[in-house]
């Protein structure tokens, strides 16, 4: 079988399966353009259990693109909080912005325009296109080219340039004829349930009979992937810092100073407890004192170490230490983030904030 006669195969093959076995997620009950952008955002890096409550809440909160424009970024992040990768909730809210000032308010049905707009790769596009406005686009992500990487059996890694445009190439050969929509959604189906990374299963997949990697015995090879590198991990040390200087139990009164990052910055614009990396050489609590005074300028006094918070990112892991803090002396000012405020403890839950962070405030209340 020629690359083209297996290509031809498994787009017939994939929209009669996706007929039947097509998952029901809220953002395909709708044709609006707004609300199936919103969740492909969201669904980038991101499983889908996870994005659904999400989408939700934003879909009650941001119900089209001219009220997300209109919403200041403190509430868009704090509707996305948790969800990580927060560039993409600011993409998501300049972007909006954009649509409001440039398309009238509406989403362009064109893949060169969409691409305009910030957060909007290859990928985006090509989803909004085909599902939203029904243009022969095709898409790319991990569950796509898992499964064209074994049905074709690629064996170059599908990160290399030359790899890509093969990838994209194939991609787009699938999707002609006006079933871009159905083909693209049924691709992404069938690599999140049945050729998944790790536990694929060939008895299921509507693709077996023209897939090399099938016959082969080679999924457990596709896609090839080059050898990870460690994981660094760093140590953190943040202060809850106490407005009033005298000693005495934590209580929900108690005024806790925040900053706000720096919005170029990871986790930008969402606020969280002053502190940074521990240097070597350095004790956490050494740590704290340190950056504080980088950050906003201020003497404490450390106290005790309220928890200690592992966390992962997607490209390091941390443990944070987080201790109880007196302000002794100097002027609070926003000298390594945008902005500092002084905030009830017990009004934490307003601001957003950092999951690590969180964790924090969890073990306050403890």
């Amino acid at each position: 079988m020629t690359r083209r006669e297996r290509l031809e195969t498994i787009a017939q093959a994939i929209a009669a399966w996706w007929r039947i076995h097509a998952r029901d997620m809220p953002w395909r009950r709708t044709s609006d353009p707004y609300a199936i952008w919103v969740s492909e955002v969201m669904l980038q890096q991101t499983q889908v259990a996870t994005v659904i409550p999400y989408y939700r809440r934003w879909m009650a909160r941001f119900p089209d693109v001219s009220t997300l424009a209109r919403a200041s970024l403190a509430d868009v992040l704090k509707c996305w909080e948790g969800l990580g990768y927060y560039g993409r909730a600011r993409n998501l809210h300049e972007a909006a912005r954009q649509v409001v000032s440039r398309f009238a308010g509406r989403l362009p049905p064109d893949v060169t325009q969409l691409r305009t707009l910030p957060g909007v790769g290859p990928y985006t596009a090509g989803a909004v296109a085909s599902i939203a406005f029904g243009l022969d686009e095709p898409v790319l992500d991990g569950n796509v080219e898992r499964v064209l990487c074994r049905t074709l059996g690629i064996r170059t890694n599908p990160k290399q340039a030359r790899t890509a445009r093969t990838l994209w190439s194939a991609a787009r050969r699938l999707v002609g004829s006006g079933r871009a929509g159905a083909v693209n959604q049924a691709l992404m189906d069938l690599g999140a349930t049945v050729c998944t990374r790790r536990a694929w299963a060939c008895e299921r997949c509507p693709l077996a009979g023209a897939c090399v990697a099938c016959e082969r015995g080679l999924q457990a090879d596709l896609p090839v992937r080059p050898k990870r590198r460690p994981v660094p991990h760093h140590t953190i040390a943040v202060g809850i810092i106490r407005k009033r200087k005298e000693a005495a139990p934590l209580s929900g009164r108690d005024r806790i100073l925040i900053g706000r990052r720096k919005p170029q910055a990871m986790l930008g614009g969402l606020w969280e407890f002053p502190g940074g990396k521990v240097e070597p050489g350095e004790s956490p609590a050494e740590a704290v004192r340190r950056e504080v005074r980088e950050e906003v300028g201020i003497e404490i006094a450390v106290g005790d170490e309220i928890a200690v918070v592992n966390h992962a990112y997607s490209h390091f892991r941390i443990t944070l230490h987080a201790f109880v803090c007196r302000h002794v002396s100097g002027r609070v000012r926003p000298l390594e983030c945008t902005a500092c405020r002084w905030v009830r403890l017990d009004e934490l839950d307003a601001w957003a904030m950092p999951r690590a962070n969180r964790k924090i405030i969890e073990a306050l209340r403890v």
